[in-house]
């Protein structure tokens, strides 16, 4: 019994040649991709835009100077503010003031509240697709914001320290990074197409894959020219020809003898009245 484990050997220097020999293919997938996730992106996705504004929190604990005791406990009650800023005491109020159609739920999902380690400043990103009412929306969490942090917080001041900015280009999609990562996924699928059908293909092509899979020797190789297979398409075309003229004269000689053999027929009949 043969105990031999099948090794299958892949030749790298194979592999580029096929991919080189199948170039149009990858860049056709490559250009038909990407044109479909501009499309995609450009057309079919609903642009949204930011508008940040900033707030920085002071809390007092005696006196009317700013001590550096102070501006550690700002630091770090930044993490309470954060809640405070999307609860739903504030956007309910925001919701109210503006007459927005959203939830509170909706509206937190398009609030967004950051701040830095060891600073006082608050970042408040509000996303909408339109711009005016992105920056509209902004302002007013932080002014509610400002209200209810004084008010639970007890602190010093609430300061602002960046106005919303109005959008004046989408935050989102990214037509650019889209239509390029639609590139190289539309190009990675073809190679993966090629070489998924290379190595699913076990024909024998050359005298070197009968060395190599069935372990013989060739001894000589025939040719095949161009002009042979055109004389050969050539020859099949003629006979072909001729064997339908020749059946439709027979076909031609059979009707003709079925009429004469009907016409004697014919005359054979006696008609007795």
């Amino acid at each position: 019994m043969d105990n031999r484990n099948d090794v299958v050997e892949i030749d790298l220097w194979e592999i580029m040649s096929l991919l080189l020999s199948r170039f149009w293919i990858i860049l056709g997938g490559l250009i038909l991709a990407a044109a479909a996730a501009f499309l995609i992106s450009h057309f079919m996705i609903t642009p949204t835009y930011k508008s940040t504004t900033q707030i920085a929190v002071l809390s007092r604990q005696s006196g009317d100077n700013v001590t550096l005791s102070d501006m550690q406990l700002s630091g770090q009650l930044t993490r309470d503010y954060v809640v405070l800023i999307k609860s739903r005491f504030v956007l309910e109020q925001v919701i109210s003031d503006l007459g927005l159609s959203d939830s509170y739920g909706e509206l937190t999902n398009r609030v967004e509240v950051t701040t830095m380690t060891d600073s006082r400043i608050v970042s408040i990103t509000v996303t909408d697709t339109i711009p005016i009412r992105a920056r509209d929306i902004a302002d007013a969490v932080r002014d509610a914001s400002r209200e209810h942090i004084t008010n639970v917080m007890n602190v010093e001041a609430v300061n602002v320290a960046e106005y919303a900015n109005l959008p004046l280009s989408p935050a989102s999609p990214n037509v650019t990074l889209y239509t390029l990562i639609g590139a190289v996924a539309g190009a990675l699928l073809a190679v993966a197409v090629i070489l998924i059908r290379f190595f699913l293909d076990d024909s024998i092509k050359t005298s070197d894959d009968v060395t190599r899979y069935l372990e013989l020797s060739t001894l000589a190789m025939i040719p095949i020219m161009e002009a042979d297979k055109k004389k050969k398409k050539k020859g099949l075309k003629a006979h072909d020809k001729q064997v339908a003229e020749s059946f439709k004269k027979s076909m031609a000689e059979v009707d003709d003898t079925s009429a004469s053999e009907k016409s004697e027929t014919d005359e054979d009949i006696i008609v007795i009245v």
